[in-house]
């Protein structure tokens, strides 16, 4: 029988559905690989010939062939679909490998570790891939058709997720540049004149070696004074945190207790306090750093 392949359609297995095809699926469409109305849900042999893509069935793991299943058992690696159409993506030169580690360490590692059974279950915690299991039809013996208008709820929800993260993560690395340059200076603080993305930014420019304690940017009509944590796993904690007398104080309770005018809020974890104008924010500064006038 003549295979005839269906260009930019794409064969995942039906019945219930899991956190990884789905990812794939979007991924595919975020990257304009294949269209929404030729993704083809069966686990029939003959139809998947067809698919020009083809995710977490047929048992094939063959990136040339377009073919992405991890379940026979002679594939051992730590892949599922999403792990897989991911590298895919990146040795394809679609994604460059900074992109390509952005989307796997904020998402798809996640994904591939709980379809692959490498998750633990704490009480109150919920993963990316809890999340979507739950679009799955609720009843045992939901028909083919509930489960496929599932499954596409479940794309749709994905495919924003994955759109958001891309353009945040295009937004931070566009203002990578100021960061760099505020970083200059080698002072124990950074100045921005906008709110920017600095984090990320900061740390992948070399920060744990950085003397930089805060950081100053405008927030909203205001600004900010952000003590900096001392990595990006770390980023709970703080190099230097805000005096402690200042901790949970807010409007007139604060200006009495620093001393400055325009003081806002400080938060009470003691990393972060909002200042009406720049010039209050740097005499918070000089405070806390110990700077005489």
């Amino acid at each position: 029988m003549h295979t005839h392949i269906i260009p930019r359609s794409l064969g995942v297995h039906d019945g219930t559905f899991h956190a990884d095809e789905v990812s794939a699926a979007a991924l595919l469409l975020l990257f304009n690989l294949i269209d929404k109305d030729k993704i083809i849900r069966t686990r029939d042999g003959e139809k998947l010939k067809n698919c020009e893509y083809v995710c977490d069935v047929g048992g094939i793991y063959d990136p040339a062939l377009k073919r992405f299943d991890h379940h026979q058992a002679e594939y051992t690696g730590d892949f599922s679909s999403a792990g897989m159409i991911l590298k895919y993506l990146k040795d394809q030169k679609i994604l460059d490998e900074i992109t390509y580690k952005f989307f796997n360490h904020s998402l798809i590692l996640g994904v591939d570790a709980h379809d692959n059974g490498r998750v633990t279950y704490d009480l109150g915690w919920c993963s990316f891939s809890h999340v979507i299991s739950n679009f799955v039809p609720i009843a045992y013996d939901a028909t083919s058709e509930e489960q496929t208008a599932s499954f596409f709820q479940a794309l749709d929800f994905v495919f924003g997720h994955l759109t958001r993260l891309l353009e945040r993560f295009r937004y931070i690395q566009s203002c990578k540049e100021k960061v760099a340059k505020a970083m200059q200076e080698r002072k124990q603080y950074l100045v921005f004149e906008e709110a920017i993305p600095w984090l990320e930014s900061f740390f992948e420019l070399g920060g744990e070696k950085h003397p930089a304690l805060f950081v100053i940017m405008p927030a909203g009509e205001h600004f900010k004074l952000r003590a900096i944590p001392p990595n990006l796993k770390q980023r709970m904690q703080v190099r230097k945190p805000l005096p402690a007398e200042w901790a949970g104080l807010l409007d007139e309770e604060l200006k009495r207790v620093s001393g400055i005018s325009g003081a806002v809020f400080c938060h009470k974890g003691r990393f972060v306090s909002v200042w009406e104008t720049k010039e209050d924010v740097m005499q918070a500064l000089k405070y806390v750093l110990g700077i005489k006038e």
